[in-house]
């Protein structure tokens, strides 16, 4: 007798900004991506546990982006952690899409359903909210560079919701203990201040930068309770870098601030982009 096994599908999420945020179109992308990418010198030796990267649409933050994920050729990791703040939905904790896969022009990248179960059964504040995600750029903006860089390999992406103290604690315990066993890489995508002319923006986004130089999250949290402004995922950061030491990262490095004013030409409204690496380094080449 045939018996028959009924597999239910996995859920894809769609590309939300393809074709208006990057190019909608493989071959463009690709191309965009290269590019941005093919420039950058490897600077970094040693270990690197995670990036700071922003979120923009990819003319503008691709090539502060590329900084950061250049530095990853040549090198590997079993599972990627992205950490974003939620633009569309608000909701109390972080939002996880459990199981399926996030599309792009170049295809499709898993998801790790193992990490994020081990994350949800750990921290009560992770929940499985896949709505939060529907329109969501801030991680799909870093599927292309992981695509090219790191192809094959699943991530968990997480969306932080009201960017609350106890929250970045929780989610930064949890990442800590879950990830501790593997070679994670650990990714905070924020862009920092938006739409002050480019000499303030500049003066509130150093107090980001210079707390990340220094690898100091609690100096970000401060920061950002007294002027939410400074960046629009402060939270993710903070979480990120708590997360990144307690799994044994030793030093930050800032590797370009930039703003949108640089590509656009408008230094009247900017939105300003970081990138930046965690982890144990050697010297600079």
């Amino acid at each position: 007798m045939l018996t028959f096994t009924f597999v239910m599908p996995q859920p894809i999420r769609r590309a939300a900004v393809a074709g208006t945020w990057y190019p909608g179109k493989a071959e463009a992308l690709t191309r965009a991506v290269d590019g941005y990418c093919a420039p950058v010198p490897v600077e970094i030796g040693g270990e690197i546990l995670g990036l700071v990267v922003p979120h923009a649409g990819l003319m503008y933050s691709g090539p502060v982006a590329a900084c950061a994920y250049g530095q990853l050729v040549g090198r590997s990791y079993e599972v990627v952690v992205l950490v974003g703040p939620s633009h569309h939905v608000g909701f109390e904790g972080v939002s996880v899409v459990s199981r399926g896969a996030f599309e792009t022009p170049l295809g499709e990248l898993p998801v790790s359903a193992e990490d994020a179960d081990a994350l949800m059964a750990i921290a009560p504040i992770i929940r499985d909210l896949p709505s939060a995600h529907t329109r969501e750029h801030s991680l799909e903006m870093q599927l292309p560079f992981l695509q090219r860089l790191l192809p094959g390999t699943p991530i968990v992406p997480l969306l932080m919701g009201h960017q609350t103290r106890a929250t970045v604690l929780a989610l930064a315990e949890a990442l800590a203990r879950v990830f501790e066993p593997r070679r994670a890489l650990l990714i905070s995508s924020t862009d920092l201040s938006h739409y002050y002319d480019a000499s303030n923006a500049k003066r509130l986004d150093q107090v980001v930068v210079d707390a990340v130089s220094r690898f100091d999250p609690e100096a970000i949290e401060r920061a950002l309770a007294k002027f939410p402004d400074h960046a629009c995922g402060g939270g993710p950061l903070a979480a990120v870098l708590r997360a990144a030491r307690s799994l044994g990262a030793a030093d930050a490095r800032v590797l370009r601030y930039a703003d949108s004013g640089d590509v656009s030409g408008d230094k009247g409204a900017v939105v300003g982009y970081l990138a930046a690496v965690l982890g144990t380094f050697g010297p600079a080449s």
